[in-house]
């Protein structure tokens, strides 16, 4: 059995960016604080 794909809005997408920007922190720990892949933050 596979797992359904998440799908994320536009808003969540621009703020996890602007998150990673603005914070200063790495792109791994801000990946896991939202509960996504660092891959999918990172492209």
């Amino acid at each position: 059995m596979s797992k359904a794909r998440r799908e994320f809005t536009p808003e969540f997408k621009r703020e996890a960016v602007e998150l990673l920007r603005s914070s200063g922190r790495p792109l791994t720990r801000v990946a896991a604080e939202l509960g996504i892949q660092p891959s999918m933050l990172r492209n």
